[in-house]
């Protein structure tokens, strides 16, 4: 059995003891080598980008331009939902009672049986035997 207790640190236990001693170092040192970097990358993404003065922070040095304040305008079209269109019948969907519809910017259109063309709805189409499947 070999005691190391009275042995010198010279000898092998002693050379065990200052290795024992390195080994807790290093989990240390990774343990705050890696708290540093994510501690760095979180206050690198947590900056703002600042940029230069502008013409609206600094009115003093620069003129104040109208054309650079103007927006430019969208003009919505208005758009009209067409009375009569041509689908095909693929992909036109089925009602429960099997009639053909699509639907078209927020607007249906049936099928007439009678000449293959999709009509916007009205009340009257319920009533018009061209509307109903044969």
């Amino acid at each position: 059995m070999n005691n190391c207790l009275h042995l010198t640190p010279l000898t092998n236990c002693g050379k065990f003891i200052e290795e024992a001693k390195e080994i807790k170092v290093m989990p240390k040192l990774y343990l705050v080598t890696s708290l540093l970097f994510i501690s760095l990358l979180i206050i690198s993404c947590s900056k703002k980008n600042h940029p230069g003065r502008t013409p609206k922070n600094d009115s003093a040095t620069v003129k104040s331009n109208d054309s650079l304040a103007t927006k430019k305008v969208i003009k919505r079209r208005n758009y009209v939902a067409a009375k009569v269109i041509v689908v095909n019948d693929s992909v036109a969907r089925k009602s429960l009672d099997g009639r053909l519809y699509y639907d078209l910017q927020g607007h249906r259109y049936w099928k007439n049986y009678k000449d293959g063309k999709y009509y916007l709805y009205n009340k009257s189409m319920y009533t018009n035997v061209d509307f109903k499947p044969k």
